[in-house]
């Protein structure tokens, strides 16, 4: 239960704007950022040079640093791959890039897909970087998300760490009686593992839930006093996001 976490943080620490904002204000802003970054028209480059900037003030006014974000950019991986791969399966008029011929609406809509995962992408780093998870959690309860997935989502980040560290001192015991996993003959030891540690979350689950019981749990955790959010916080916590949706409006009236 007093596990240490095994992982490193993604949150940066810090006392900037960005971070004192209320959560659900950030969770609103964030979605209505990726929504105005997809709504934007394709072809509307310099738009989207828009998007990037609007961004790049909000990075600079969180003073988390940009290598920071850049440094988990590998999550992006797919849509790079997969907007590398549509010029070359896409139908339609066909161009040539550096000698090699590729679909020009495939290309064009390959740009798009990179530009707006990598500003999506970001963004959402931006936001992990500046929200604790139990705040996450909290801000989706304030929003009023269904209440069983928002107790589904809280559990689940406490325990990840748990259930994390009891694998790592898992791993640690077998390598301290020899065991490395080098070959196919080593699975079932692994799959034994996997096992094991199905059965002791589950009653560690049970546990915990008995405990929880006994101490009054009716199904909702208590929320923390001062829920309430004064409109000027609102105003200023979604004024980024209100810009990028002028500037995807503006792409489509051009």
């Amino acid at each position: 239960m007093g596990a240490g976490h095994s992982h490193a943080p993604v949150a940066v620490t810090g006392t900037s704007p960005v971070h004192r904002l209320p959560p659900q204000v950030k969770l609103v802003a964030l979605v209505v950022f990726v929504v105005s970054v997809v709504a934007t028209a394709r072809d509307s480059w310099w738009w989207f040079a828009g998007h990037a900037l609007l961004l790049l003030a909000a990075i600079a006014v969180s003073r988390v640093p940009l290598r920071n974000l850049l440094s988990r950019m590998w999550i992006e991986l797919p849509f790079v791959v997969f907007a590398v791969l549509m010029p070359f399966v896409s139908t339609g008029a066909r161009t040539e890039v550096l000698g090699v011929s590729v679909s020009e609406p495939g290309l064009h809509a390959g740009i798009a897909l990179l530009i707006r995962g990598t500003l999506g992408v970001l963004a959402s780093l931006l936001f992990a970087a500046t929200t604790e998870a139990p705040d996450v959690v909290r801000g989706l309860d304030r929003l009023h998300l269904p209440n069983q997935l928002v107790q589904i989502l809280s559990f689940t980040v406490r325990y990840l760490d748990v259930v994390t560290d009891q694998l790592r001192r898992m791993r640690m015991a077998r390598e301290a009686r020899g065991f490395q996993a080098r070959s196919v003959g080593q699975w079932p030891v692994l799959a034994s593992t996997a096992g094991a540690l199905f059965i002791r979350s589950y009653e560690r689950g049970e546990r915990v839930h008995l405990a929880m019981l006994s101490r009054g749990y009716g199904g909702r955790m208590p929320r923390a006093e001062g829920e309430h959010v004064a409109p000027r916080r609102w105003a200023d916590g979604l004024l980024l996001s209100a810009l990028a949706v002028v500037v995807a409006i503006g792409s489509h009236l051009t």
